[in-house]
């Protein structure tokens, strides 16, 4: 069965108009009655969209008028992150323009973190992990993933998989990170968004770079997979895309890249050398940690990587 990734080069038009441009490339197809709407952000730290940090306010109110279009002004639309080791979202919200947008789009702010939890044991690999999993995640009409094209230390990519590790409500995500790839693969066993929209608008490489760029997909294995591509990996080195084919995530071979071509935009992304990548943050932490032990600050969320 074909997976479909739509890539578009957003700018042209409108950001409402491209949006709809990679939904229908995806054949994409909203469901036809539904109460409400829930868009999981990537919000990381208190970095503006500028850093390629975080998800862009100017692409989630495209999706938004776009929404209103499809179901009018009566749907409740969500717009939702939670809290992590080193970020607190009730912070995160204004500083980064969500709570502006939220009274000017009359959408809600919701912290997954003060959710009602279910508590999940999946297996991965031969382990056991246990997840405190949203339930408005799981019961959503229309659950949108919406993430940032980014590369990591520690995965290499973050991107769609990598996004709904980020919706554990246990703020302590670093507890999870001796079994990091094992978990995101948990997570996205139990959390199926209905649509992935990744923000490749600035994207993170070696440093922030205007790609313009809007992906959009079903299957977060599959989008995860094209955006290793365009940020210069071989997919099949990243050991959460390994361990997510052997759970039956998704297949390479299934996935059909629609629209723009990968090389397109890999061909302007800045690639990361990870070693050097690891080096430089390894000085930049041991930094870090002597700055929040002289001055009890918060650690930033390099420690975290949510």
């Amino acid at each position: 069965m074909e997976t479909d990734v739509s890539l578009v080069k957003a700018g042209s038009t409108s950001l409402k108009a491209d949006v709809a441009k990679a939904l229908d490339l995806a054949r994409f197809t909203f469901p036809s009655k539904i109460n409400s709407v829930i868009i999981k952000l990537n919000l990381c730290y208190y970095w503006n969209a500028s850093t390629g940090q975080t998800t862009d306010p100017l692409l989630v109110s495209a999706v938004i008028d776009h929404l209103r279009e499809v179901y009018g002004n009566d749907v409740e639309i969500k717009l939702a992150e939670a809290d992590a080791s080193a970020m607190q979202t009730k912070f995160a919200f204004p500083i980064l323009g969500y709570a502006k947008l939220a009274e000017q789009k009359k959408v809600k702010l919701f912290n997954l973190s003060e959710d009602i939890i279910e508590e999940k044991e999946i297996q991965v690999n031969g382990r056991k992990i246990a997840l405190k999993v949203p339930q408005s995640l799981l019961q959503s009409n229309l659950f949108i993933n919406m993430p940032k094209l980014k590369v990591m230390r520690a995965t290499y990519i973050s991107c769609a998989m990598k996004n709904l590790f980020g919706a554990i409500a246990y703020p302590r995500k670093v507890t999870y990170h001796p079994q990091l790839s094992e978990t995101i693969v948990a997570i996205n066993k139990v959390l199926k968004p209905h649509l992935n929209l990744v923000d490749g608008l600035v994207a993170l490489g070696r440093f922030p770079v205007k790609l313009n760029l809007i992906m959009a997909g079903t299957n977060t294995f599959a989008v995860d997979w094209t955006a290793a591509q365009i940020m210069g990996y071989k997919p099949s080195k990243i050991k959460f895309l390994k361990e997510a084919i052997k759970e039956n995530l998704g297949n390479p071979r299934d996935i059909q890249v629609l629209g723009e071509r990968i090389e397109n935009f890999s061909k302007d992304f800045p690639t990361e050398n990870n070693f050097n990548a690891r080096l430089k943050m390894g000085l930049q932490l041991s930094f870090i940690k002597g700055y929040s032990r002289i001055t009890d600050d918060i650690i930033p969320p390099s420690l975290d990587d949510t």
